[in-house]
């Protein structure tokens, strides 16, 4: 893994990974949801969050028919 963290020692494949963990260890926060002012380490955890505002559920299940706005909840739901 040739991203290191310099302060625990942490290695990661993808140097975004290591930024999002250097984010979370300085506790910094650059991208801001525009709905509701809320802060994350990363675009991605934003853009994850930014869908419990919206109607958008992209996850179905083709059990029941019930749909899901995040993948890790449609998978808990499938358990």
């Amino acid at each position: 893994k040739p991203y290191e963290c310099g302060d625990c020692g942490k290695s990661f494949n993808q140097k975004s990974s290591l930024i999002r963990h250097r984010r979370i260890q300085t506790k910094e926060k650059p991208s801001q949801c525009p709905q509701c002012g809320k802060n994350f380490c990363s675009n991605s955890d934003r853009i994850r969050h930014q869908r419990s505002h919206g109607e958008e559920k992209p996850y179905q299940c083709l059990e029941c028919g019930k749909r899901f706005n995040q993948k890790s909840s449609f998978t808990r739901h499938r358990r």
